[in-house]
């Protein structure tokens, strides 16, 4: 693989983490509104749509993500945006949001990658645990969220039991 070309992708930020373990991998805080960041969200609206009916998707739009102060950050993987996700700071816990990866780069572990990211800045806010919404029709992102040491919980906030979501959290000591 080779490194990503800097003329393709934003210069990285203070917030930016390259990961040795992923070759030419760069996870980067990027805002919502960034076209990146759009292009991803979008494929990831555009899948929950094709697996879940409304009334049980609960994915945050563009707007309510940034209204959230959601932490966004996107995966570049060999100069491409790759991957996604975000928590939103709440009250004594981290909620994730709007992870995804695009489909031609799955079965590469870019989700932990991400969430490693995700994780490494609640714990800096002083979070001490992450929690998450998906659904049940999503087997290839639980396994990705157990392999992290995410474990299976009843709703919290304001979700209620729905035959559909799977609710996880991981303790960020």
């Amino acid at each position: 693989m080779t490194a990503p070309d800097p003329a393709a992708a934003p210069a990285p930020g203070p917030a930016s983490a390259p990961l040795a373990d992923v070759p030419a991998l760069e996870v980067r805080a990027t805002p919502v509104t960034a076209p990146e960041a759009l292009e991803l969200i979008a494929g990831s609206e555009a899948e929950l749509a094709s697996i879940y009916p409304p009334d049980v998707r609960f994915a945050f739009s563009p707007q309510e993500l940034v209204e959230a102060q959601v932490h966004f950050v996107v995966a570049w993987a060999e100069g491409e945006p790759a991957a996604c996700g975000g928590f939103a700071p709440l009250a004594g816990y981290g909620e994730l949001k709007r992870m995804f990866t695009r489909p031609d780069r799955r079965g590469r572990r870019l989700a932990g990658a991400v969430l490693a990211v995700l994780e490494a800045e609640a714990r800096a806010r002083g979070l001490p645990v992450m929690r998450l919404e998906t659904g049940e029709a999503s087997p290839e992102a639980i396994r990705a969220y157990e392999r992290a040491g995410y474990a299976r919980r009843g709703p919290f906030g304001a979700y209620e039991e729905n035959g559909s979501s799977v609710f996880m959290e991981k303790p960020l000591r």
